[in-house]
């Protein structure tokens, strides 16, 4: 059964760009409501934790630079079947194969500078909203 959370980020180049008001519009424009929401700055050793699943690949360094390179926003939302939903409301990692109308397709630069991080499972989802959010923090 389908969870009725996810997590995302809106990564350094989208709130870089101040497409930061424009993205969480068509979240909840798609039905999404934010459930827990901060402005935040990945130090590098955060990035590498939050990031750690990827260690051994070779992208796993820069990926660690970028997203601590300027600030983010990370936020928790929920909807009905959240994850597949909003895995649809991004599009494809590479904007250049991003349906038209997604997130990505409209607000990304590149495969890493792709405006937004969403989770790719229920587990995943949980995991990555505790890393950024403290159960007090989620009273809504």
């Amino acid at each position: 059964m389908a969870g009725n959370r996810t997590f995302t980020m809106i990564k350094p180049d989208a709130f870089e760009a101040g497409n930061s008001g424009a993205i969480l519009k068509m979240i909840e424009e798609a039905g999404f409501k934010i459930v827990a929401m901060k402005a935040t700055r990945l130090t590098p050793e955060l990035a590498g934790k939050f990031y750690e699943v990827h260690k051994e690949r070779p992208f796993y360094k820069d990926l660690c630079a970028y997203m601590s390179s300027g600030p983010i926003i990370a936020a928790i939302l929920e909807k009905d079947n959240a994850v597949e939903d909003f895995r649809n409301l991004i599009g494809a990692t590479n904007p250049a194969n991003a349906a038209e109308g997604t997130i990505r397709k409209i607000f990304a630069k590149s495969i890493e500078a792709n405006a937004v991080h969403g989770s790719d499972s229920d587990e995943n989802a949980a995991i990555e909203g505790n890393f950024y959010f403290s159960q007090l923090e989620r009273v809504l």
